[in-house]
């Protein structure tokens, strides 16, 4: 369907939302043409293609224009069916893996950023102790997604290893800059598997970013945001 429509997907290199597109492309063989964008001066296109929200990511195929990472996950799957599929096939487990996304960007995504904003220690560790809560809930979703197999979706990557794989870089950043331990062996022995598997996966390598390069990132945006909200 659509096989020689011209595709563009405009994104940045650190954001897990703009990695979401970029390895179900990669997982459907699709070539694309990606374009890095700048957020403190946004381009006509950008503006132009979601003049609602402004944000990344967004898939521009052909004359039709695609906002919201996971709608373009879904999007990409239901127009190139000749590549794995990303959603299950079955209703019941399309709606599990639904739901494990929104779990993710709803409730476990506010609780990672809350660790770099907890004012105080006891503060802090009951954001960490949170997000780790999060991640027991993960691994047991993993156990009972993945049915004993690698990833989320089975063999393959599928929705939620993507909805959840693209913040692993992040993950090992907080992991640095906080000096805790998120992913656990002891309390999440598959997470940390899986993890190790979906960062090798062809999909996924080059798309996810080097733990030092996030982190030299992390730097300079930390100093950029505490120039713009310097301490009373």
């Amino acid at each position: 369907m659509e096989e020689g429509t011209k595709v563009t997907l405009l994104g940045k290199w650190e954001s897990p939302f703009g990695m979401r597109p970029r390895i179900a492309l990669n997982i459907k063989h699709v070539n694309y043409a990606f374009i890095e964008e700048n957020l403190d001066a946004k381009s006509e296109l950008l503006l132009k293609s979601n003049p609602i929200n402004k944000q990344i990511p967004v898939l521009i195929h052909g004359d039709k224009l695609v906002c919201e990472s996971l709608i373009i996950v879904q999007y990409i799957d239901d127009v190139w069916t000749s590549g794995p599929s990303i959603l299950p096939s079955d209703p019941y487990d399309r709606a599990v893996a639904l739901f494990w996304a929104a779990y993710i960007d709803e409730k476990w995504v506010s609780s990672m950023k809350g660790i770099s904003t907890a004012q105080g220690e006891e503060a802090k560790k009951a954001v960490v102790d949170q997000v780790v809560q999060g991640f027991v809930l993960l691994e047991e979703a993993f156990v009972k997604c993945s049915k004993g197999k690698s990833f989320f979706g089975g063999d393959q990557i599928g929705y939620v290893d993507i909805a959840f794989g693209c913040f692993l870089g992040w993950i090992r950043v907080a992991e640095k800059f906080n000096d805790i331990k998120l992913l656990d062996q002891a309390k999440t022995p598959q997470l940390v598997k899986w993890a190790e598997r979906f960062c090798q996966h062809p999909a996924v390598n080059g798309v996810m970013p080097e733990s030092e390069e996030l982190a030299e990132f992390a730097k300079i945006l930390t100093v950029k945001m505490r120039g713009a909200n310097p301490p009373k």
